[in-house]
């Protein structure tokens, strides 16, 4: 079954504040009837500004949000006093979420780090007051900007999830047997295909107690790109991983043609992401002598590293996590 607090999209219509309008006040007391212009400016409209919290990993708390409206700014005032600006709404959201216009499907921005901030919908500026338009030839100006009226639409905000390593595999291939076998990540795992339609994380303990994220992605198919299957729910989280670790069983029918589709998938969805790091393994090894695995890696694509792995004996386990280390901190090494 799905889980259900995994939501990595969501589609909510925002509207920020209005600025408040600019005042057409003069001053007056008790010794002056009749004294110049002292209207003070309007307040600003609230922002809709979204914060990236490093705690946060889903966006249920805003799947129930469907409107989000910030505060106008309040009316300047005389005695040149400016009108209160209008609170902003700032919403957390989980490292690695993008932000788009519904309408135009433009990214806007987003977000990859622990307390950052980027404004969502900008709220209006205040208005001026009419104490700024007194001139030589106009003393007694009868007139203030009004506020800038409010922005509105429907945003999308997608999460693409932020990990070291993504497991790349058609369904039922073991990627969830290995994630838990070498991380303290538990996911569901079964027999049949798509066991996992949500991504799953896993913290992997290595030497001298560093760590690296490794990521179980919803198993992929041939034509992912064009939406089957899971398509872009998937595919949109591969963006994010560091190495894209390929995994396939040895008992596949042929295991170079089964990475080709996986690799056509990924460039037919986003050329970009063959430029990441690449590493094949091929898993439950535990069915194979070293007979039959020396016959397969003869027919192994050579473009790509490979490693012969069993999440149940624990085959060759650490040569993968070395291999994965290696690669994950090589641009730091020929830095």
């Amino acid at each position: 079954m799905e889980n259900s607090n995994f939501v990595d999209y969501v589609k909510i219509f925002c509207r920020s504040g209005a600025g408040g309008a600019g005042s057409v006040h003069f001053r007056r007391d008790k010794l002056t009837a009749k004294g110049g212009p002292d209207g003070g400016d309007g307040g600003r409209g609230g922002h809709i500004i979204l914060r990236g919290n490093s705690q946060l990993w889903t966006l249920l708390h805003l799947k129930f949000r469907k409107h989000v409206f910030s505060q106008d700014g309040e009316a300047g005032k005389g005695a040149m006093k400016t009108g209160k600006s209008g609170d902003d709404v700032i919403l957390e959201v989980p490292l690695g979420t993008v932000a788009r216009d519904a309408s135009t499907r433009e990214i806007l921005f987003e977000i990859t780090e622990h307390k950052q901030q980027q404004i969502l919908v900008k709220g209006g500026r205040g208005g001026l007051g009419n104490v700024h338009f007194k001139s030589p030839t106009n003393q007694v100006p009868q007139y203030a900007q009004p506020g800038e009226p409010c922005e509105e639409g429907w945003k999308i905000l997608e999460l693409k999830l932020l990990a070291d390593v993504g497991l790349v595999g058609f369904p039922n291939a073991g990627k969830s047997t290995l994630l838990s076998a070498i991380s303290a990540a538990k996911p569901e795992i079964a027999n049949y295909a798509f066991t996992t339609l949500t991504p799953n994380l896993g913290i992997v303990s290595y030497r001298d107690d560093q760590s690296f994220v490794m990521a179980d992605l919803p198993g992929i198919i041939e034509g992912a790109h064009l939406g089957k299957g899971l398509g872009h729910r998937f595919l949109r989280h591969i963006e994010r991983n560091s190495v894209l670790l390929f995994l396939i069983p040895i008992d596949a029918d042929n295991i170079k043609n089964e990475y080709k589709i996986l690799l056509n998938e990924l460039k037919q969805y986003n050329p970009e992401l063959l430029n990441k790091p690449r590493l094949l393994a091929i898993s439950k090894c535990d069915m194979a002598d070293d007979e039959l695995m020396k016959l397969i890696r003869k027919e192994l694509p050579r473009q790509v590293p490979h490693v012969f792995i069993s999440s149940a004996t624990g085959l060759n386990i650490q040569k993968l996590k070395d291999k994965i280390w290696e690669m994950i901190n090589e641009p730091l090494l020929n830095d």
